[in-house]
């Protein structure tokens, strides 16, 4: 991992510094009605209906604080909660009459805002602006994903699989079945992708030998596909192996995922002849692996 500069700190600051303030995050009366930002955010989130844990997840509040603004949103009339229909353990909050209304005077406002902050640019300048801020939503994105290391049987893990499998099932003109999948003893290391704790990816390391590690079921989620992820999850991979000592690394992939043999190419990858008998396999690839670092001498006591 490259450290971060001190510069792109700055500058990142200094961005959300100026953003915030220009569309009035810190005001106490956000979008000039009688609620401070949490709260309205609140709103839009609950939209059509919500469970208080998925309010939680999406959100990343404290369970205390999100409770305290459901409970003033009720007692101004815009919010009610009930026990989910499909789950007595969950609790549901959905809007109001009142609170819809406020809702949509909440995006006529915000609309209003973005059009004022655009209005004083050309058209080819909210485009070029327009651009900047979806790469910068992608990057963002990204970002925050975090990529952990998890049991290959834990529920996540059989999540992901099922996706993998099911994706390719579609798509492969011969289908796949989940019983191709690698079986779990095979598995040395099993990543998963977490973007706001649910999981949207995953790649699985095995390790035929001591100098040779393969790289299998490389998935990203539909939603989480144009971020770079899957080179990110690629990429961990390898380090993976590294640490474990391997010296090269190892894949396949099916002639219709081309995306795929795309992302193995511009990673360094370089074609070779078939090493094993996948009847799913297309192309073979290979790419050696850095030397794994020195283990530093432990320090006397």
């Amino acid at each position: 991992m490259e450290p971060v500069s001190a510069e792109h700190v700055t500058t990142f600051r200094r961005f959300n510094r100026y953003f915030t303030r220009r569309i009035g995050v810190l005001d106490d009366h956000y979008l000039g009605q009688n609620r401070p930002l949490g709260e309205a955010r609140l709103l839009f989130e609950i939209g059509t209906g919500a469970s208080l844990k998925d309010l939680r997840t999406r959100l990343g509040l404290d369970a205390g604080y999100l409770s305290r603004m459901v409970r003033a949103l009720e007692a101004q009339g815009l919010v009610r909660v009930s026990v989910h229909p499909a789950d007595s353990r969950l609790r549901l909050a959905e809007l109001t009459a009142a609170g819809r209304d406020e809702l949509a005077e909440q995006h006529r406002r915000a609309d209003g805002l973005a059009e004022g902050l655009l209005s004083g640019l050309s058209e080819e300048q909210r485009g070029r602006l327009a651009e900047a801020v979806t790469v910068a939503e992608r990057l963002l994105r990204l970002a925050g994903i975090t990529v952990r290391a998890v049991d290959a049987g834990s529920a996540d893990a059989r999540a992901c699989l099922a996706g993998f499998a099911a994706e390719l099932d579609e798509r492969f003109p011969e289908g796949y079945d989940t019983a191709d999948l690698v079986p779990p003893a095979r598995i040395a290391v099993f990543l998963v992708a977490y973007e706001e704790e649910r999981a949207v990816g995953c790649g699985v390391l095995c390790a035929p030998d001591a100098d040779t590690a393969e790289i299998r079921h490389l998935w990203v989620h539909p939603e989480a596909r144009g971020l770079g992820l899957g080179r990110r999850v690629l990429t961990e991979l390898e380090r993976a192996a590294v640490e474990r000592g391997h010296r090269v690394v190892r894949l396949d992939t099916h002639e219709v995922l081309k995306e795929a043999a795309t992302l193995y190419r511009t990673s360094g990858y370089a074609e070779i002849p078939a090493y094993d008998e996948d009847a799913h396999a297309s192309y073979w690839f290979e790419k050696p692996l850095p030397p794994s670092p020195p283990v530093p001498p432990p320090v006397p006591r």
